[in-house]
């Protein structure tokens, strides 16, 4: 790969979207060779290995775990406790990760382990770059994480696949760890005392998915400012709500930004004295505050994931350069969790608005003339035709389990592990809520860009000289059309919106000047 297909560990810190490119295998990674991060790894790992020479007292490393912090682990033993810890919590269920969210999760937890101060070997990062360039990633089920101590049970699958246990994915194929280590003719690590805890006692499955969140969430914004467009022509719509006098009253960043977005794709030129239709309902008028919400919350959510991403997150925190061990609580994910909370609440409530669209574009009492339940269908055979009634019903149902998934789980903290763990995160079950909400919200899109394009086509045929489309609005219009066939006889639509589902989440079209 070239340079540009390159991002460096260690030498600058790492964006959520480095880390989505390299879980899509858009990038690989390679760890700097600066020198001064080179020692700072070499220095923390040789601090540790004198302090046990040293019969130094270190939790976790030559002590028990969580409330068996009391116990020390006799010399002999010392070596086997990583891999104690790594095989007791084998224990996770539930579906497993996508492939591309492992990835994401050792790319996540590479960059934390770089940050110098985990007292882990460089070998266990060249392992973790390795795998991931190489497109091998643990099988994780994504349950059984409380969101501290981190992500320990399924960050467990990572530490298993270092030292050739349980099973992998390799480039999409199911296989043993020990089959995949035979394959590249490698053997298989042997913990050292502190890096089974280093790898597991972090926030990485939590981050990672946030990182993926946070990149849909941004493409969402422009989506749905685009399909408030077409909803805005499709119901023959007062264009003037987004007037850049009427937003400058009110100037938050984001709105402001999605209003102009609405605006440009319009181009409605100057507001006329009197116009014809005052003001539409509140789905299509109030469309950039709702969005705006979230466009305003990510440059704040942008801060906090991209800081737990590039921190130091487990414990004990080893500072080599001045030789300190430091025991703390860097594994709590309390600003993941609100990130995620959050953010599942802004998304949820960006389907509750697309919803409401739809409904008026359905409705002839609302929707300006158009005809019921946009179908395409003609004379006799209207009678017969239901056009999007069922699909309007779907996004209703869809909306409905997003909005009752925006309950935030950082609250839901349990007392775990003998009361050692007595104040947990939720962090990792938040981020998963908040990409369920996410799909579903993806379903939602996808239904109401397909009904709006046959509402932008349907209003067409009964304006007069038919639309007039903005050149943007025009171009998205006749792609969309060119995948999907004019409804004007009922058929199945499931496969239509899976295949949309999927080119959402790919990102497929640019947006506004920017492909996410």
């Amino acid at each position: 790969m070239s340079a540009r297909e390159l991002i460096v560990i260690g030498e600058k810190p790492l964006t959520v979207e480095d880390v989505c490119r390299v879980a899509k295998g858009q990038m690989q990674v390679v760890l700097s060779r600066n020198e001064d991060f080179l020692n700072r790894i070499r220095k923390g790992s040789e601090f540790l290995e004198k302090l046990i020479e040293e019969d130094g007292r270190v939790y976790g490393v030559t002590t028990g775990y969580g409330d068996s912090c009391t116990v020390d682990i006799p010399a002999e033993l010392v070596e086997e406790l990583p891999l104690h810890l790594t095989r007791f919590h084998g224990c996770g269920l539930g579906a497993h990760l996508s492939p591309q969210i492992a990835k994401a999760v050792l790319v996540v937890r590479l960059a934390s382990l770089a940050a110098g101060y985990s007292g882990v070997r460089l070998e266990l990062l060249e392992r973790l770059v390795l795998f991931i360039n190489e497109d091998i990633v643990p099988l994780i089920p994504e349950e059984g994480s409380v969101g501290a101590s981190g992500d320990l049970t399924p960050l467990s699958y990572v530490a298993a696949m270092l030292i050739g246990e349980r099973e992998v994915l390799h480039k999409g194929v199911l296989k043993s760890a020990v089959k995949m280590h035979d394959e590249l003719a490698i053997t298989p690590l042997v913990l050292r005392p502190k890096e089974g805890l280093a790898i597991m006692n972090g926030t990485a499955v939590m981050t990672a998915l946030a990182c993926d969140a946070f990149v849909r969430a941004g493409y969402l914004a422009r989506m749905a400012a685009r399909l408030t467009s077409l909803a805005t022509v499709a119901i023959d719509g007062n264009g003037f709500h987004f007037d850049e006098r009427l937003f400058l009253a009110k100037p938050h960043p984001g709105q402001m930004q999605i209003a102009a977005w609405v605006r440009s794709d319009l181009e409605t030129g100057e507001p006329p004295r009197n116009p014809e239709r005052l003001q539409d309902r509140y789905s299509i008028r109030c469309a950039p505050h709702v969005i705006g919400v979230m466009q305003d919350s990510l440059p704040w959510m942008r801060q906090f994931i991209e800081t737990e991403l590039n921190s130091a997150n487990d414990n004990p925190i080893i500072d080599g350069e001045d030789e300190h061990v430091l025991h703390g609580g860097h594994f709590y994910g309390g600003h993941i969790a609100f990130v995620a909370d959050s953010l599942k609440n802004c998304v949820a409530n960006v389907a509750d608005l697309l919803d409401r669209q739809l409904a008026l574009l359905v409705d002839t009492k609302f929707n300006n003339g158009l005809p019921a339940n946009l179908s395409g269908a003609t004379g006799p055979r209207t009678a017969i035709n239901h056009g999007f009634k069922a699909v309007q019903i779907g996004v209703s149902a869809w909306t409905a389990e997003a909005l009752k998934l925006t309950m935030p789980a950082s609250v839901f903290s349990r007392s775990t592990e003998c009361h050692n763990q007595d104040k947990v995160s939720m962090g990792t079950i938040a981020a998963r809520d908040c990409l369920r909400v996410l799909q579903l919200t993806d379903q939602v899109v996808a239904a109401h860009l397909l009904a709006t394009i046959q509402a932008v086509l349907l209003r067409g045929r009964i304006a007069k000289g038919g639309n007039k489309l903005s050149s943007d609005l025009k171009e998205f219009v006749e792609s969309i059309a060119t995948e999907f066939e004019f409804l004007d006889e009922d058929r199945a639509l499931e496969q239509d919106l899976r295949q949309f589902v999927d080119l959402i989440q790919q990102a497929h079209w640019p947006l506004y000047g920017e492909c996410v």
